[in-house]
This record gives structure tokens, sequence and C-alpha cells, in this order.
């Protein structure tokens, strides 16, 4: 790349080993940091969009992919990293459905028809998927908000608006867009819910558009007991998918509760932050699980109280 040219000049032999040593152990240093800086508690690495153009961030999930793929075309984006898994397989999409998902219209709740082969891929809650517009695009790292069922080729996913992406929140019904395949370990519920007995409630916690895999967690029923919900917002303006909180509760036996950073002065619901009224209810017990997705800083606080209440390390589970 033009910004990274080296002029070495001819210099004493022992200056030039000199020089050898100082590129080598500079080289050694910025590739460290490149593929294995955390950000924000999630692995950070760096792609190529196109040569010349840059390096450009991107936010990953770790994950593990094992799936095989029929007849889709394979990638050219060249990504630098290691340990990541494989690079996106992309298959072509189709926007079926988009929709205001809360009040302030700030997320949009999209269906996207997807190939059966994709479909039959999900099979945890909380995995991801990259999507795009096309090539042009840069892919957006999306989890699915709709539960697995392999026999649906159609994933739910949920969109906070930016300034950069609304070729998407944006998107008409019959939009072609396109996505990889599905990828990350989601919530691994079954193995660690499953031993040393089921848990008698489950709690869960989500912040913003956070909620989106904790919905396709709820709505898969695989659970294992009763739940409670935190859901941290600013306003009542900001409450994604509040239609359906009636039913999680009723059919899936979770209860949805509300807590508002920024409320109304009106308003006589919870306020604060999540892990502060986890600590008012004194909800999280040697019998809880607890799956959770949101910013660094919450689920850590989340994970020091459910700590010291007693629920058990392997129980308390991200999709990240």
């Amino acid at each position: 790349h033009e910004d990274f040219k080296i002029h070495y000049y001819s210099t004493p032999k022992k200056y030039s080993t000199m020089m050898k040593l100082l590129l080598a152990s500079s080289f050694f240093v910025l590739s460290s940091y490149a593929f294995t800086t955390p950000l924000s508690g999630v692995g950070k690495t760096l792609s190529y969009e196109k040569l010349g153009e840059g390096l450009q961030q991107q936010h990953l999930h770790n994950y593990h992919d094992t799936s095989y793929h029929h007849g889709r075309k394979s990638s050219s984006r060249v990504i630098l990293g290691m340990g990541w898994g494989p690079d996106p397989v992309w298959s072509s999409g189709k926007v079926t459905l988009s929709e205001a998902a809360c009040a302030s219209k700030s997320c949009v709740s999209i269906t996207v028809e997807v190939p059966s082969e994709t479909a039959k891929e999900y099979k945890i809650p909380g995995q991801y998927v990259q999507f795009r517009l096309n090539e042009e695009t840069k892919p957006l790292f999306l989890a699915i908000s709709s539960a697995p069922k392999p026999d649906v080729a159609a994933f739910e996913f949920l969109i906070k608006k930016t300034d950069n992406n609304d070729w998407i929140t944006d998107a008409a019904v019959d939009t072609k867009v396109e996505l990889s395949q599905v990828l990350g370990g989601g919530f691994p519920i079954e193995p660690n819910f499953s031993e040393d007995g089921e848990p008698k409630d489950v709690l869960l916690f989500a912040a913003g558009s956070g909620i989106a895999p904790l919905k396709a967690a709820i709505e898969g029923g695989k659970l294992g007991g009763s739940g409670k919900l935190y859901y941290g917002i600013r306003n009542p303006e900001e409450l994604c998918f509040e239609s359906s909180f009636d039913e999680w509760a009723s059919e899936y036996g979770v209860e949805v509760v509300p807590v508002m950073s920024q409320p109304p002065k009106d308003y006589k619901g919870r306020t604060g932050y999540v892990q502060k009224a986890l600590e008012e209810d004194n909800s999280a017990n040697a019998d809880s699980g607890v799956l959770m997705c949101g910013m660094k800083e919450m689920a850590e606080a989340v994970k020091e109280v459910c700590t010291k209440a007693g629920v058990l390390e392997k129980r308390i589970l991200t999709n990240f």
C-alpha cells in the first residue's frame, strides 16, 4: 500500500543487520495488534475492501463453523485474521417484510427470504450472518432474531438505524440482498443448562437492539424454565417487539421488565440500568441460568452480580 512504503538505502553491514531486526520486530508487533487486540470485549480484525482503499476495521464475534455450502459463490473479500473461521460465502436473499420495530422508528425489523441450505445451517439462537447489498457495500454483522426453523427459508433481523445503513433500513420489499453462511456458536444453552439439573429460572439481559438474539432464544422454546427479561432502553419510544411481550409471558413464561435510563417524568416503571434492577429484585441464585446481549460494561456488571449470587459461570451465556 502506498502509505506503507519503506525506503531502504545501502548501509554498512552491521547497520543493515540492525535494520532487518528492527523491521522484523515491528512487523511482529503490528501483526499481533491487528489480529489479537480486543475491542469492547469483542475481537477486532482488519479487512481490505479493495486494494488501495485502505484498511477498514470490523467488529467480529468469535465463531466456529463446520457447515458445508452448496453451489454458492466464494467471496472475493480478503479477511486478514487468524482463528476467526471461514471467509463469508455469499448467497442471494430478498427482503419480504420491513417495518418499524419501535415507536421511535429508530430500529427496523426485516424479514429476508434465504436459500433453504442457509436456513438449515441455523441451529442455535444467537447465531448471526454477514449481510450486504452487493460487493460495493460494507457488510453488517446481524444476529438472527427469529428462532431456528430449518424448514422455513426466511430469517428475521432487528437493525438499528445509523448514518450509513439506510441501504437496508429504508429498503423496499423485494430488494435483493446478499448474506453469508450462518456463523457463530450462538447461546450454548443445551450443554450448559442441562448439566447439573436444568435451571429453575432463566434471567435474560438486553440493551437496545441486543434484544434480537434473545427474541430468538425465547421463541425457540428451549430455555428450560420460567424467565425474566431485563430490557435496557432509554425511553418507552425505543421498546422493540413490545407487541410480543404478552405472548412471551403466556406461551414461553418470560416476563419482560423494561428498565429506562432516560424515562419521561410521569414514568412509573423501573429506571436506571439492568444490573441495578437485578440487584434490587435479588433475582439471581444458584438455580438461575443467564443469557445476555449488550455492551461490555453491562455484561460485566451483570456477570458480577450473578456470580456473587451463586450462579454457575457456565450458565452465564453470551453469543460472542
